[in-house]
């Protein structure tokens, strides 16, 4: 009689508080209802980040041939130094370890960045991110990753110009091998107005490559295979920054929706209150 006796008003916002105390795990029952009805390929396809995957891809693919033919020119010009200007350099075998290193943080990267594209895709951020520490977690993961792609693409775009200008000083060698008369060996090459690529001291008669076997070592030995290598390692240069570009759209995507992960939830719930009421009120009369 006492439950009979109260006020209606009072009855409705029990029933609300009821509700609202429900809700939100309501809205994480019927979205995992709503994946799980899925078949099993369709579930999994869902979850994958295809754009992620696509710039890891592509990063994947520009790291390996950037750092092979690095690795590969290196080796060619430290023995293009040695036979034909008699130079020791010791210091490029720190360089060919630096491509190294350089592969090895490029993967790990992209790796990172595809788990937290998988992590942010689909069914798996709704069960991820449900609770408001998670959700922090996602987006200070996201902004860090944001940051250091951001400084990686600048770095990037600098080796792109140096590499480009490399590779146009060693068109200009391959152009100076062309020559008729070089190869007909009525002239030498002479490199003397190229003298700052060189070590300092170095005698001027050493920047002259004259007679067949030098001019055949230098020409058809080295500089042909390097111009190969450094133009293959500054397409894979573009191919690297356009994939860094499209991490810096993917993550940005993610932390959106790790952050609307919230309002999203919210709307959900307004949605199973406003149906709540809808029933509650055709039941009532």
């Amino acid at each position: 009689m006492g439950e009979l006796n109260r006020p209606l008003r009072y009855q409705e916002t029990s029933f609300d508080n009821n509700v609202i105390h429900r809700s939100t795990e309501s809205v994480y029952t019927v979205l995992e209802s709503e994946y799980d009805e899925r078949s099993g390929f369709d579930s999994c396809m869902t979850r994958i980040p295809y754009a992620t995957l696509i710039a890891t891809i592509m990063c994947a693919l520009g790291v390996v041939i950037f750092c092979g033919t690095m690795y590969r020119g290196a080796t060619l010009s430290v023995m293009m130094f040695t036979d034909v200007f008699s130079i020791q350099l010791f210091w490029v075998d720190a360089v060919k370890m630096t491509f190294v290193l350089i592969g090895a943080c490029m993967g790990a990267l992209g790796l990172m960045i595809l788990f937290v594209g998988f992590l942010a895709t689909g069914a798996t951020r709704h069960k991820i991110y449900r609770g408001w520490g998670s959700r922090v977690g996602g987006r200070i993961s996201c902004a860090t990753f944001l940051c250091i792609t951001y400084i990686l693409q600048i770095c990037w775009i600098l080796i792109f110009c140096f590499l480009v200008i490399v590779t146009f000083i060693f068109t200009v060698f391959w152009k100076m091998c062309d020559n008729p008369d070089v190869q007909q060996l009525r002239t030498s090459i002479d490199l003397t107005q190229f003298y700052f690529m060189f070590p300092s001291g170095m005698r001027q008669d050493h920047l002259k490559i004259t007679g067949e076997v030098q001019i055949k070592t230098f020409c058809k030995d080295y500089v042909e295979k390097i111009e190969v290598m450094l133009i293959l390692a500054t397409v894979s240069s573009i191919l690297i920054i356009l994939s860094l570009i499209h991490y810096l759209m993917c993550l940005s995507a993610n932390y959106a929706h790790i952050r609307d992960q919230d309002k999203f939830i919210q709307l959900q719930e307004m949605q199973i209150l406003n149906d709540n009421d809808l029933l509650s009120s055709k039941d009532r009369f």
